[in-house]
């Protein structure tokens, strides 16, 4: 049995999923600014859902950035005390990838250009191709690398994108981009711990996994840094 524990905390949902052999729970709420008071207490529930305990975890994961920089920081001294009180490896996940993935999931299609709105007038995006083998297995790869950009000034794609997330609210410049229209675009999709789990258990079976000092988030943005937080969560 591998079983991974993920949450998300980037945007204003707030979500902790658990995959144990590639069968996900998840609980998935839009909760502004409510993050630091939900966040273990779902932990809480859906490991008892499970009748599991982080003991019994191979992993944890989270959804690392780009994303509010606030919400980044609670995830990751989140996944970093349970980590620590555990003893447990931790996989960070893009939450644009993760995106991604659940645009294909809904819609299918090769191509998703994942975007979050980056406030003044900025992006945060990343692409992606998504393919399925002869056993019907997807596989996610990054095609574009993510960054924080202007939308105006993105490059010339030449890969039929879809949309996906909340920086796709300056859907007219980023289509301008395009070689073709995007034939579907999805606003109101937002990171989930679900896509993150399923991501990080591919992850996790490919040997990609950090020590819980090394699970720091991805702001994106240069002046913002991250101090490492000392354990405050024990077991649980």
């Amino acid at each position: 049995m591998t079983a991974i524990l993920a949450i998300d905390t980037s945007t204003p949902a707030c979500s902790v999923a658990l995959i144990v052999d590639g069968a996900v729970l998840e609980d998935f709420r839009m909760a502004p600014r409510q993050h630091n008071d939900l966040i273990l207490p779902m932990v809480d529930q859906i490991l008892a859902q499970a009748e599991l305990s982080l003991a019994q975890l191979d992993a944890l994961a989270f959804g690392r950035g780009p994303g509010s920089f606030t919400g980044l920081r609670i995830s990751a001294g989140i996944v970093q005390g349970l980590a620590y009180g555990a003893d447990l490896p931790v996989v960070p996940v893009s939450t644009l990838a993760a995106m991604a993935l659940e645009g294909y999931q809904l819609h299918g299609g090769d191509y998703w250009l994942a975007a979050l709105d980056a406030r003044m007038g900025e992006i945060y995006a990343g692409g992606y191709h998504i393919q399925v083998d002869d056993e019907q297995q997807w596989h996610l790869q990054e095609c574009w690398a993510e960054r924080v950009i202007k939308p105006e000034v993105l490059p010339v794609f030449d890969l039929p994108y879809q949309g996906v997330g909340s920086g796709w609210c300056y859907a007219d410049d980023i289509q301008a981009r395009l070689p073709q229209p995007a034939n579907l675009i999805l606003t109101d999709i937002a990171p989930r711990a679900a896509c993150i789990a399923e991501l990080a258990a591919r992850d996790f079976a490919q040997g990609k996994s950090v020590a819980a000092s090394q699970a720091i988030p991805v702001y994106l943005r240069d002046e913002i840094t991250w101090e490492k937080q000392p354990p405050r969560i024990g077991k649980r």
